[in-house]
């Protein structure tokens, strides 16, 4: 999807042209979720461009495509640039958290109650 929509529309309310063309983005997301994988690939990952204009566009999460469209929106533009390409994800595993913490299991003796220490 390469689309640049117009967000003043004669006659129609500013804000309801913002959310029709924001229920687009999510329609298109949601129907390229849908198709089939292809052999080998884990997701459907997604290339996603959104600015102003098609030559002051920025690189997106697909997850900030609608936060992006509120922001240029708010900037009283009068069109956003919208595009968005499917491409094939593939996962990456992990890489083992290291943390400080140490694998010995805690036993119970540790406590500071007088009664079982034998003091007192």
């Amino acid at each position: 999807m390469k689309k640049t929509f117009a967000l003043n529309s004669p006659g129609k309310d500013r804000r309801r042209v913002i959310e029709t063309v924001k229920n687009d983005v999510r329609r298109y997301l949601k129907r390229e979720r849908r198709k089939p994988l292809p052999e080998g690939v884990d997701f459907h990952d997604f290339d996603c461009k959104v600015g102003a204009d098609k030559l002051a566009c920025e690189t997106k999460h697909p997850a900030e495509v609608i936060p992006a469209i509120d922001l240029i929106a708010a900037g009283e533009a009068a069109e956003v640039y919208v595009e968005i390409l499917a491409k094939p994800g593939y996962r990456t595993k992990k890489a083992a958290a290291k943390n400080g913490a140490t694998d010995t299991e805690f036993d119970g003796s540790g406590s500071s109650d007088s009664s079982e220490t034998g003091i007192g």
